[in-house]
């Protein structure tokens, strides 16, 4: 196998909720909800690949097989507490440079609503994302002026995030939640997906 069949050229994006009185149930039935159930995942850090493409969830889960090693970018988050707010988020950015890499960043949060803890996963991407660049920033600044700031550079082409939230059930069930980017590389890829 070549160097180039390790380097991911498709991402997608994909996220979860769970509910069981197992806490490890729990996170089987969100891994089920984003689709990722029957995969081995296996934990990366944070980097885009330079040229990677960004897929529909649908259409990636055409190329995943039943018991095949994923590699991910994942963000998840527990709790059995009665009406305790829970996030996971996985945010995202891409430079306009597409032979430069970017970055993922996962945020897992107690409180946080959908808005709160996306922006705060993307701003954390865009963020890495710009000081490998050079793009000077104040890091007091909100997520909305910072964005701007990166915008105007020209050299950040696109950020986004992808989040679950949920709030802990009253009969005190494990309720899980999980935001993941998959990588799929190569040799994952077969001339044509398998339902097609």
């Amino acid at each position: 196998m070549s160097y180039d069949m390790l380097i991911p050229k498709l991402i997608f994006l994909t996220k979860g909720l769970g509910r069981h009185k197992e806490k490890l149930a729990s996170f089987e039935e969100s891994l089920r909800d984003a689709g990722l159930a029957s995969q081995n995942l296996v934990q990366t850090s944070s980097i885009i690949a330079p040229r990677s493409k960004i897929i529909t969830r649908k259409r990636a889960l055409d190329y995943l097989k039943p018991g095949q090693i994923l590699f991910v970018v994942i963000s998840r988050n527990e709790t059995n507490e009665p009406n305790r707010l829970i996030s996971a988020s996985v945010g995202l950015a891409i430079p306009r440079d597409r032979n430069q890499y970017g970055y993922l960043s996962e945020h897992h949060a107690y409180g946080d609503n959908a808005k709160t803890a996306g922006d705060y996963a993307e701003d954390l991407a865009a963020q890495m994302l710009a000081t490998t660049l050079g793009i000077e920033f104040d890091v007091n600044q909100s997520w909305d002026e910072k964005e701007e700031v990166f915008k105007l550079s020209g050299k950040i082409i696109e950020t986004r995030n992808i989040t679950q939230t949920a709030t802990g059930t009253s009969d005190r069930w494990w309720t899980s939640v999980v935001a993941c980017a998959g990588f799929i590389m190569k040799w994952m890829m077969d001339p044509e997906p398998r339902n097609k």
